[in-house]
């Protein structure tokens, strides 16, 4: 069996634990970090979030001639220490999507996010490149709270 690849992250924030977490599940805030002008030129066509387990989600942006829908369901939900979520692009990726884990550690002014993003062995090319994602949006979520 071959071993997933693996992305990692880790931001910290000068405030609380919940207030990060909080800020990961709200669509208002998911339009300003993961996507939009802050990160990329991109169209938000819509970010849709149900945050419960089991709870599915979708964030569909245009690029250039691109639709690009980002999916994936939650698979645990821990406030405010523990976010799982599947992740995927629609029709590229379903049949085995990566899972995204991020712990919230609080520190003694504020916290730190660990984010794991496990992904398919076909995907072993954009560890890097994911890295890089999950880093450049992580710090725009910092410099946003």
């Amino acid at each position: 069996m071959t071993a997933k690849p693996v992305a990692i992250a880790v931001q910290t924030f000068r405030v609380p634990a919940e207030r990060v977490y909080d800020a990961i599940l709200d669509t208002g805030m998911i339009a300003r970090f993961m996507f939009g002008p802050l990160l990329r030129e991109e169209e938000i066509l819509h970010i849709r979030n149900d945050p419960h387990v089991g709870g599915a989600f979708s964030y569909k942006v245009r690029r250039g001639e691109h639709l690009i829908d980002h999916v994936g369901k939650f698979l645990e939900l821990d406030r405010p220490h523990r976010i799982v979520f599947t992740w995927s692009i629609a029709g590229e990726g379903d049949d085995d999507p990566s899972v995204v884990s991020m712990a919230i550690t609080p520190t003694s002014d504020g916290c730190s996010l660990r984010l794991t993003h496990e992904m398919a062995p076909k995907w072993a090319d954009f560890v890097d490149r994911s890295r890089g994602g999950w880093e450049k949006m992580l710090g725009v979520l910092d410099a946003l709270l």
